[in-house]
């Protein structure tokens, strides 16, 4: 499509396609709902994230807001800065700025839960630098019922399989809003093809020795089973519900056991002991979150162990999540790990 005619597009709310058009209403009525006047928009030149450039892009002919197009670049393939250059090029052609901020730390192991947790934090410091308070991804359905697989397969309660929130807090300054989780890929596809003509294609994403991409190659047979991935989806927004309904009882029991002081903190150890399992995971993450300033929780198995570990009268100390625990007068301490 010629640039002239993907400017119509965006001019009017993708008004030539009757499907595009649904998506960008809903779309302008969930940001309407923020009203924010600027948002950091994180790109990868995939598909998802290039739908996403062209919905915020065609929301600013409807509303002044700043949006700030931010690409990470982790150094992980030989041509990734190439890569890179190459999606900044797309969107300049049709008058997108890009940032591009390399990462300069080394990932050696856990590669994509490494590089995915040192994408946020320099996406959330860009924030700050900027006082931007929303930072917005393109995760989309797949993306959810994936996410929703995944933890299925690593045993996960109720917090696991509720999946991605759309607004998450990632930490005091900065909040995660994913607008796009109700939306399907291939309309994502028909958005990012519309506008720019074309997308990239991330080669990790063939990479079966990840997960995700295990899963994601199980979508045909799901569906030629019967099972609909809209089905999982309504799941996963029913498991949300009851999970929201929980979280205000947790945040109740986190006020009251957990305390915060200089560089360490204390968990009412007596207290904790008359939790269920549940909840001393839960209050676990949170502790670990609070000290570390952490987004993700880390996987039940881990948490699982640990809780073990101190139900043991011999036990002295352990490490999880870069944080020692060990006992002090009658509470459950953490400190940052030194290494």
């Amino acid at each position: 499509m010629s640039k002239k005619n993907s400017s119509v597009n965006l001019n009017n709310g993708f008004k030539n396609y009757k499907d595009l058009s649904k998506i960008f209403l809903k779309f302008k009525n969930k940001l309407d709902d923020l009203d924010k006047s600027k948002y950091v928009v994180a790109v990868s030149g995939g598909p998802d994230s290039l739908a996403l450039v062209a919905l915020t892009r065609a929301y600013t002919f409807f509303k002044k807001t700043k949006f700030y197009y931010v690409l990470v670049d982790h150094s992980l393939r030989k041509n990734s800065d190439k890569e890179a250059q190459n999606v900044k090029k797309l969107l300049k052609k049709n008058s997108i700025n890009l940032k591009i901020l390399i990462n300069k730390k080394k990932i050696i192991k856990n590669i994509q839960s490494e590089a995915r947790i040192i994408r946020y934090n320099i996406l959330v410091n860009y924030c700050k630098k900027n006082n931007i308070k929303i930072l917005l991804t393109a995760h989309n359905l797949e993306d959810q019922v994936e996410t929703f697989l995944m933890r299925l397969s690593r045993g996960s309660g109720l917090k696991g399989l509720s999946a991605m929130k759309p607004l998450s807090n990632i930490n005091s300054k900065v909040d995660l809003y994913r607008p796009l989780l109700d939306v399907k890929k291939k309309y994502l596809i028909k958005i990012s093809k519309s506008i720019f003509g074309t997308y990239f294609k991330d080669p990790s994403n063939k990479n079966t020795n990840y997960l995700r991409t295990k899963i994601r190659s199980l979508k045909k047979p799901i569906e030629n089973s019967g099972i609909k991935y809209e089905q999982i989806f309504r799941s996963i927004q029913n498991l949300s519900s009851s999970k929201n309904t929980l979280d205000k009882y947790l945040d109740k029991i986190f006020k009251d056991l957990i305390k915060k002081t200089k560089g360490e903190i204390l968990i009412n150890f007596v207290k904790y002991k008359r939790l269920g399992k549940d909840t001393k995971i839960s209050l676990i993450n949170e502790s670990i979150k609070q000290l570390k300033n952490n987004y993700y929780d880390l996987r039940s198995k881990k948490v699982d162990n640990l809780i073990n570990n101190l139900e043991k009268k011999e036990f002295k100390k352990s490490t999880l999540g870069g944080c020692i625990f060990f006992k002090k007068k009658g509470n459950l301490c953490l400190k940052v790990e030194k290494h």
